[in-house]
């Protein structure tokens, strides 16, 4: 069978070009059946795609020429042979929007400038296709339904009833849990006109020479605007922090507004709802393609969803109310993040977790169950917050960091600090400890606890290699809920 792919490439290719292909390479398998395999010859090189589905690489062509028309910036078909289930495509490299963010993180937690550039590059793109770009796209022609309604959310909404919430050994009423969904299904469906890409994720954005194309769009049909922000800005693996997702958020709706009359409130409005739906999603594909398909990578990316889902049910208040399947899910979260934790134990890299707090908002508790590690009192300290100047700024703004250094033994205190952690980190590395914990407060978790969680995040940083998670829990908390 490869053999008989093979020789239908070749003769495919050199349709096209006039060349023999030098080289036929298969490509790994990714979260679909489909097969890739890159092809080159003396001057040229494509993508062949093989793919036994002909409706869908039927629909792939026709979006692909009709957003090439537009201006999309898509990978140009060259040949097509669909009665072999064969067409080439522009090859577009190996650099997808998720491998850069991986590349250019490393160690930090916040998206790298240069990244953030790229995301903000999607953004725009994406709000381009979803208006204009599909405008004449005879989607009723690929789908039906033509739109993303309510039967298609009930339809996810089951796939992670069947392939997660049920193996997470959950107990549930089946009966008030179809309630809920159809409840959550109502509230979201409306008619649209917009084009719904359906997969907008990282790894669906391809860059080449830092310009960015969009692929995997077959099975997009009419929908609604938020669908598609939502799937990437809370892409489990991509791991993007709450306040990064607020400002692209605010990025993309003044992108689209160049193209429509948008309603920010009404948007916002279902917005949160819109990313529940897409996390129990993509907890039914990780799971039928994790657990039942046992691809790796989907089952790499279980925790990033659920402690995004924790993050949801904790913060967001829904205008829809869903009350049971909400008890539901806060324990499966327990659930699943307990197992994790327990996965986590045996691991070689030791996980230190540096957070700032304030006090009236009580100790942050330790996520890996572990209910220790080390809580520093920064209310000894002189304050700025208490001079009007400072008030509304944070231990990272310079003014602030300026006074600290001067008016206060903040950077003694800290200096303190750094041999006990030093012994404690190098001793938990020794012994195959997974996870640490290190807390700063002070009365706000605003001024005092920022600058000491941040000074000691870049000396553990800069000394250890060790998985470093850095969080301010009140200006989070503030960012989430402005």
């Amino acid at each position: 069978m490869e053999h008989n792919i093979q020789q239908q490439i070749e003769q495919l290719y050199k349709s096209w070009c006039a060349e023999t292909p030098t080289h036929i390479q298969k490509m790994p398998a990714s979260g679909s059946d489909r097969q890739y395999y890159r092809v080159s010859s003396a001057s040229k090189h494509a993508i062949a795609a093989y793919n036994t589905h002909q409706q869908e690489n039927q629909t792939f062509i026709d979006y692909t020429n009709h957003f090439e028309q537009q201006g999309v910036a898509v990978p140009t078909i060259y040949a097509q042979d669909l009665e072999a289930n064969l067409y080439l495509q522009q090859d577009l490299g190996n650099q997808t929007l998720l491998h850069r963010l991986e590349q250019q993180r490393g160690k930090e937690i916040a998206l790298p400038s240069i990244v953030r550039n790229h995301y903000e590059q999607a953004l725009a793109k994406l709000a381009y296709l979803q208006t204009k770009g599909s405008e004449g796209l005879a989607v009723e022609k690929h789908h039906k339904p033509a739109a993303f309604n309510q039967q298609n959310m009930l339809w996810d909404l089951n796939y992670f009833k069947y392939c997660f919430l049920k193996p997470s050994k959950v107990q549930f009423e089946e009966q008030l849990l179809e309630q809920d969904f159809h409840t959550l299904a109502d509230y979201l469906d409306e008619e649209c006109d917009y084009f719904m890409f359906r997969d907008f994720q990282a790894r669906n954005i391809m860059l080449l020479q830092e310009e960015i194309y969009f692929i995997d769009y077959q099975g997009g049909k009419k929908g609604p605007l938020q669908y598609d922000v939502v799937s990437l800005l809370f892409q489990a693996k991509a791991n993007l922090q709450p306040q990064e997702r607020e400002d692209l958020l605010d990025y993309y709706i003044t992108q689209v507004s160049q193209y429509i009359t948008i309603d920010a409130t009404a948007f916002r409005a279902k917005y949160y709802a819109f990313v529940l739906l897409r996390t129990l999603q993509v907890l039914g594909a990780y799971g039928y393609k994790g657990y039942f398909e046992q691809k790796k990578h989907f089952l790499e990316s279980i925790p990033y969803a659920l402690q995004n889902l924790k993050w949801l049910l904790q913060e967001i208040q829904f205008e829809v109310q869903v009350p049971h399947l909400m008890i539901y899910l806060t324990e499966m979260v327990e659930y699943g993040l307990e197992q994790q934790h327990k996965k986590e134990m045996k691991a070689d890299r030791l996980t230190v977790r540096v957070q700032s707090f304030s006090y009236k908002n009580g100790i942050p508790p330790d996520p890996s169950g572990n209910g220790g590690g080390f809580v520093f009192d920064c209310r000894f300290l002189h304050n700025p917050g208490r001079y009007q100047p400072y008030k509304k700024l944070t231990g990272r703004d310079a003014p602030v960091i300026e006074f600290l250094q001067k008016d206060s033994t903040i950077d003694a205190f800290i200096a303190q600090i750094k041999p006990v952690l030093a012994e404690a980190i190098e001793n938990y590395i020794e012994r195959g400890f997974a996870s640490l914990c290190i807390n700063f407060g002070c009365t706000g978790g605003q001024h005092r606890s920022v600058y000491s969680a941040d000074a000691i995040a870049k000396f553990i940083q800069d000394n250890y290699s060790v998985s470093l998670l850095l969080h301010h829990r009140e200006q989070e908390r503030k960012n989430w809920k402005n």
